[in-house]
Formats: structure tokens, sequence, C-alpha cells
């Protein structure tokens, strides 16, 4: 009888053991790398380190991010290839720094393109998180995509002539990101040239560049207002964004710190955050005229021509992706609606 009890409580220590072990591996913290390249005074940082605290609050401390902005353990162009190759977990990626990967997410920032509900980030942002699912899974193979972002459209801004009527643009070497502004820009009489963000204020002020193209908010976040003198409204197209984690490491996960993750992403966190891209764009643009950025609109007439030379990138983009078997129209009805 004795011996009989020992190997019982000998199996229920063992199990209680057991179990202890098993809350002592699932009591180890998980810390998530994220990469991004923007400056730690943009909206994405601001609004990944919000998102970071909810994990943390909401996991008990189970799971937190490492955030590592300004381009520390990667360039802009290598963001997506940095999540995709387990280098980092989640990174913030610009479709707009590898031409010509992503041709479908592209048509979302062809010029004046927008949902009819508004062209303000918190709207597009949201349409376009709830289609990437059904368009654009394929070019974003190797990343779970937790939300995507879109900017507010993106505007001219120069340094040394304001801009009033088509003619202006002649001459004017422009810094853009962007398959679809790599092919405004010429059309519209002026040269694109490829500048890193980060760059771009050092190349304004050396006369390497004449202009740029950016929304209010990253003008503000890269100091911009100190080597600009004149912005043109109205935006003529966005810039997009995908935040993506690795799919191997969300699997690595437990069940709850994935339901977690998922919970607290997808359309909802887009229009979240596409808010804050739309208050940061008012500032943006408050902080311009702070600066003394003079900033002007050009004339309907004016502004008919230039819609009316641009269309044609439309049918253009529309044409070689149907003829490449991708659902172009479709996509683009349906962001459109």
């Amino acid at each position: 009888m004795i011996a009989r009890r020992s190997v019982l409580l000998g199996a229920i220590a063992g199990t209680t053991v057991a179990g202890l072990g098993i809350r002592s591996a699932r009591a180890e913290p998980v810390a998530l790398k994220v990469s991004h390249y923007l400056p730690p005074n943009h909206t994405f940082q601001r609004e990944l380190a919000q998102w970071g605290e909810s994990l943390a609050r909401e996991s008990q401390g189970q799971l937190t991010l490492n955030i590592f902005p300004a381009s520390q353990l990667g360039p802009v162009n290598r963001q997506f290839d940095l999540v995709r190759n387990g280098v980092v977990d989640i990174a913030v990626g610009l479709h707009g720094a590898t031409p010509g990967r992503f041709p479908m997410t592209d048509l979302v920032s062809l010029p004046y393109s927008s949902p009819k509900a508004g062209n303000n980030s918190a709207m597009t942002s949201r349409r376009l998180t709830e289609l990437a699912p059904s368009y654009l899974a394929a070019e974003h193979a190797g990343m779970k995509v937790l939300w995507m972002a879109v900017t507010n459209p993106l505007m001219f801004h120069t340094s040394k002539r304001q801009i009033a009527k088509i003619d202006d643009f002649k001459g004017l070497r422009v810094r853009y990101a962007g398959e679809q502004f790599a092919q405004i820009i010429p059309l519209l009489g002026a040269t694109p040239l490829a500048v890193p963000p980060a760059e771009t204020a050092d190349s304004l002020a050396k006369g390497i560049i004449d202009a740029a193209t950016f929304p209010y908010e990253a003008c503000q976040s890269f100091d911009l207002g100190t080597v600009l003198k004149y912005s043109l409204e109205p935006g003529v197209s966005t810039a997009t964004f995908a935040v993506a984690m690795n799919p191997n490491r969300f699997k690595s996960l437990p069940g709850d710190l994935q339901q977690l993750i998922d919970k607290t992403t997808g359309p909802a966190m887009a229009e979240h955050f596409g808010a804050a891209f739309d208050a940061s764009e008012k500032a943006g643009r408050e902080y311009m005229l702070g600066k003394g950025v003079q900033i002007s609109q050009l004339p309907d007439a004016e502004l008919a021509r230039v819609k009316q030379m641009l269309a044609s990138l439309k049918d253009k983009a529309l044409a070689e992706l149907e003829k490449a078997g991708k659902p172009a129209k479709a996509l683009l009805d349906a962001y459109t609606l």
C-alpha cells in the first residue's frame, strides 16, 4: 500500500511539475522585432508604439514590440525583404520603394483615384485592407499583411518657383517615390529623380532637386518646411504601405497571442491608423504655413488639363495587368466604389 501510494504521489508530483513547466514556458514573454524606415516623430512610430502598449496590456505583458525606426535595420526598399526573410518579425513597407514589384497595389495610386466616399486616409486605408486578401495576396506572398495604409494624396512642393500653370513644371527636377509618380512627372514636363526620403531636405538645400512629392505629414516629419517655399494643391497620387508580419513567426506564437494580433489589426486598425494619418496631415499643413510656405491651388482650367493629360495612365495600367491575367479592373472598381 505504501509503495502504491508513493507511486501515486510521484505521478501527481510529476504531473504538477509538468504543468508548472508548461506554465513556465508559457510565461516566457514574447518580444517582436518591428522595423520601419520613418523618423521617430512620424505617425507610424507613434501608432506602432501605442499598438505595442495595447498588446502588452491585453496580454498581461506576454507580448511586446521592440520598434526600430529610421532605417536602423535596413533602408526603405529592403523592409519587405526583412520581414519575408525573417530578419525581423514585423516591418512597414512602402510599395513605391520597389518599383514594378506591386503593380496591382499601385493601381490605387493612379492619379486622382479614391473611393467615392472620400480620399481621406481613414477611408482609403480601411478599403484597401478589406480588398487585400482577395486581390493583393499574391503580391505579398511570404508575408502576413496586418493592415494596409494609404496616405492622403501627395502634392508637389517646390523650393524655387511657384507652380501656377502646367508650363511651370517644365525643367523641374522632382524627387518622387512610386511607379505612378515616375510616370506622372515626365508627362507634366519635369524630370523624376529617385531620392530617399531622409535625403530629400539635403538634396533640396544643395539644389540637386527643385521639388518633391509628399503629403503634408511627411513634410513635417522630414522637416522640409525649412527648404521649401511653395506647395501646390490638390494632391495627385497617394502612397501605400503594408504593415506585414513574417507568417512563420506568427504561427510560432501561442494561439491566444495569435488571436490578439488578429483582433487588433485588420480593417478596423487600418481605419484607426488612417484617422491618425489624417490628423497628422492637418498638423503638417499648419506646420508648412508656420514655416512661411505659400500654399496655392491650380486654377480649375489648368487642373482639368492636368487630369486629362494623366488619364492615359489608368488605361495603360489596366490594359497591361488585364493582359497578364490579373483582375485589375475589378480591384480598381471595388476600391473606387
